[in-house]
């Protein structure tokens, strides 16, 4: 399923190939054919009356509906290399839903084949679609798709499903604050296309003691072995490792420096940082300017606008904070508001950089929001090291906190690479059904298509020199 946070897949039916087929030569473009699996006047027939958006010349809402999945099927339809059509179950459902949250959709596989002729790996799972393109010849009977997708119905057009927050139909990635559609699709897509295991994260345990044919690249940056290599155990563990898991095909490792950011890195020092000193792991923002080769650096002050010692940042800041951040980096929490409010209101108070101190246990994650009338750089660190700062804060002038904060730029490592290069996959330290281990790392500067979330600066691209998922895709085959 997927969240406002988390995708998941479908899960997955057992065939074996048997037959010996002949190969047919590739195109240079594969077609992607929308199934309409929807009911008479309900998701894609849905009869409303809207107006166009945003280069989608849909009358009513099922039309529109159906011509952003055609859009992005055409999208990706463009980078593929396959003679057999791709076909793609598709319906618009209600699904689960709050005045707060929903599930926005779910999408992935629906059957994985091994063993059929010419497989590039004997003894692994691969997904229906690539299948069919490494055959030649389409095994999945026509009765069947490749691909199944499901997304929600109700969303923002009832008032207990999220009211307010709507898919955004237009093809032009204008979404606003909206959820842009297209973007969902693309990634849905790559899901179904193979951009997953089918290996269970949770626990390492294979389909009937078989890998996947992504399973071959994940390295465990740690012990230098794959998935394949290792046990169930081995491999849950490695599945909540922060940085230890990597993804280690030529083809994404290639393409990493030409689409990664270098890592951004936070150093604290100064006369009192005492224990605090050091070198932090930072998440960064997708508003305001990046982390750049020339250092941002001053005193860390801490805001403090909450009668239990926390600082918001939602609102203007008060004369006191305001004289605080004054040419120094402001020290704010996480929470009851976005990220760019806060960036812009310690902006405006005259702060020259921002650190978002989380308010949960986990690991560093960036700061999404779009503005671009922000102009000063954010980065974002842990719970457990905000409270180790605010510990070193603890005594200080109303401008001077002696606890220096200087943010650049690690000059060995990409943002969301291992030290080797390789790009790191998402395993948070609790693992996250269906989001762990089939997606990216968060830590990806810029942010990628196949994150855990989508995020506001995402495009419609995914290749080189935007997006690495299509390296990927090309790495299990395709």
């Amino acid at each position: 399923m997927i969240t406002a946070n988390s995708f998941a897949r479908l899960a997955a039916v057992v065939l074996l190939a048997a037959a010996s087929l002949a190969n047919i030569a590739g195109a240079r473009a594969a077609t992607i054919v929308i199934v309409n699996q929807n009911g008479a006047g309900i998701g894609f027939n849905d009869a409303t009356p809207v107006e166009p958006v945003g280069g989608n010349p849909g009358t009513t809402l099922g039309q529109q509906r159906l011509i952003a999945f055609q859009h992005a099927a055409d999208l990706w339809g463009a980078t593929l290399d396959s003679d057999i059509p791709i076909r793609i179950g598709a319906a618009f459902v209600p699904l689960s839903c709050t005045v707060t949250s929903a599930v926005l959709g779910s999408a992935g596989a629906p059957s994985v084949w091994a063993d059929f002729p010419n497989a590039p790996r004997t003894d692994t799972w691969y997904p229906p679609a690539l299948t069919a393109k490494l055959v030649g010849v389409d095994l999945t009977p026509p009765s069947q798709q490749h691909i199944i997708a499901r997304f929600n119905s109700l969303l923002g057009l009832y008032p207990n499903c999220v009211p307010g927050l709507t898919f955004y139909l237009g093809l032009d990635n204008n979404a606003g604050d909206q959820i842009d559609l297209v973007t969902v699709l693309l990634h849905e897509m790559a899901h179904g296309l193979g951009f997953q295991t089918y290996t269970d994260d949770a626990t390492g345990e294979e389909i009937q003691g078989t890998p996947s044919i992504w399973d071959h690249y994940l390295l465990d940056n740690r012990s230098g072995r794959t998935w394949v290599q290792m046990t169930d155990a081995e491999r849950a563990a490695s599945a909540v490792a922060w940085r230890g898991l990597s993804w280690n095909g030529a083809n994404v490792t290639a393409a990493a420096p030409s689409v990664l950011a270098r890592a951004a890195l936070m150093t604290i020092s100064g006369p009192s940082a005492s224990s605090a000193a050091g070198v932090y792991a930072v998440g960064t923002a997708s508003f305001g300017p990046p982390v750049g080769a020339t250092p941002v650096s001053g005193q860390l002050m801490p805001i403090i606008d909450q009668a239990g010692g926390a600082g918001l940042a939602c609102a203007p800041l008060s004369t006191v904070n305001a004289l605080a951040v004054r040419g120094n980096i402001a020290l704010v929490d996480r929470g009851n508001c976005d990220y760019v409010v806060k960036a812009r209101n310690v902006q405006a108070a005259g702060a020259i950089g921002l650190v978002v101190a989380d308010n949960v246990p986990g690991e560093v994650a960036g700061l999404p929001g779009l503005d671009p009338g922000i102009t000063i750089p954010a980065l974002r660190i842990t719970q457990a090291d905000g409270q180790k700062l605010k510990s070193a804060l603890q005594t200080r002038s109303r401008t001077r906190s002696g606890v220096v904060a200087q943010f650049s730029v690690d000059p060995l490592r990409l943002a969301g690479a291992d030290e080797a290069g390789r790009v790191l996959l998402y395993t948070p330290s609790v693992n996250a059904p269906g989001s762990s281990v089939s997606h990216y790392t968060t830590e990806a500067t810029p942010n990628q298509l196949m994150e855990p979330a989508i995020n506001d600066d995402l495009t419609h691209e995914v290749a080189p020199p935007h997006d690495l998922t299509l390296p990927l895709l090309y790495d299990i085959g395709w």
